[in-house]
């Protein structure tokens, strides 16, 4: 696998991605057809889809595809369920798919990783075989939710319920080299969610957090509350895993809640039937705005490999968004920004 340097990024020839097809909800019936439309629209990309083979071959054969050149099937004899518990599928399922998948990242066969599997399971599998990079204590699930002006990265979403000051600084720093590679931003601005903008607001850890990042290299905006978020205040907003998970969780029900509102509205009578026809085109719009499904993928930062996280419930447009922003890790040197960024942390630490 060829790679060379230009402008300080890492740029591949080709990209290999490790598809976990037997990962999420729906299994091959959504990874399959999300990798052949991938492998469609970008020419430089390979895939390889790790499974059951059979399975996998059968579908392949409902889209009237096969293997090739650039696709192709690397068998696995188990699967990872959703409610299979993290411990028991490191130990227990040692050829599931999205453990082989995974080892292919290791042995470099593949740049990246994706899977819409068991996200407690991912998580420790990936770190168990890909281990840490240096100077880094905990991985962290960084994701993209839409703002008022654009999006922003949030982070950590569940990997860690109890951190320390150390923990959420390495998390920014992560955070904003993900935003730095991928988005092109020479210095991205870095918010640590608090329950007040104020300096004294917060409990001992998040005021001594404020305290590392102000002193660091880092573009630290200061404080922000969880209102920030969708107002698009700063490029990355850094928390604990606790936190983050209840925000995300929250912001998912509130969706569905504000949606399934709108569509019992205008279903309400004759009139509001009218009024919801007249307001199709600014509906539509605003669904395009929030459709989960652009911002589909979370990565698992701070691990010697790529490795990017689907919706369980992604379908085939959700889960092509995550197969692209796993190519962009890897074509803008994700892995390379943070390691480099957390040697000089370490430096000056020294």
């Amino acid at each position: 696998m060829q790679v060379y340097e230009i402008s300080g990024l890492d740029c591949y020839m080709d990209i290999t991605v490790a598809i976990d097809a037997m990962g999420g909800d729906h299994g091959p019936h959504v990874t399959v057809p999300a990798a052949l439309a991938y492998l469609r629209r970008n020419p430089e990309v390979n895939i390889v889809l790790v499974g059951l083979q059979d399975v996998i071959e059968s579908e392949l054969q409902a889209h009237k595809a096969a293997i090739g050149p650039r696709l192709r099937i690397h068998a696995a004899s188990e699967v990872v369920t959703m409610d299979d518990p993290p411990a028991l599928a490191l130990r227990n399922k040692k050829d599931s798919s999205m453990r082989v998948a995974i080892n292919l990242v290791k042995s470099g066969e593949a740049n990246a990783c994706v899977s819409a599997g068991n996200t407690g399971a991912l998580m420790a599998i990936s770190r168990f075989v890909l281990k840490m990079l240096p100077n880094i204590e905990r991985p962290a699930i960084a994701s993209i939710l839409p703002t008022l002006n654009g999006h922003t990265h949030v982070l950590d979403l569940g990997a860690n319920v109890d951190c320390t000051p150390n923990h959420l600084l390495q998390f920014a720093i992560m955070g904003a080299m993900l935003v730095s590679a991928v988005e092109h931003k020479p210095s991205p601005t870095v918010g640590l969610l608090n329950i007040g903008a104020e300096d004294i607001k917060g409990n001992e850890v998040v005021k001594q957090t404020a305290e590392l990042l102000r002193r660091s290299h880092l573009n630290f905006y200061g404080n922000v509350e969880g209102d920030d978020i969708y107002k698009g205040t700063t490029d990355v907003v850094v928390c604990d895993g606790f936190v983050g998970n209840v925000a995300l969780k929250t912001s998912e029900g509130l969706a569905q809640m504000i949606s399934t509102m709108l569509k019992q509205e205008f279903k309400r009578n004759i009139f509001t039937k009218l009024a919801g026809l007249v307001a199709l085109p600014v509906l539509n719009r605003f669904k395009s705005r929030v459709d989960h499904r652009r911002y589909n993928g979370a990565s698992l930062l701070g691990l010697r490999g790529i490795v990017l996280k689907s919706h369980g419930s992604a379908d085939t447009v959700a889960f092509e968004n995550a197969i692209e922003r796993a190519v962009e890790e890897v074509r803008n040197g994700v892995l390379r920004r943070i390691s480099e960024q957390m040697s000089l942390l370490s430096e000056g630490a020294a």
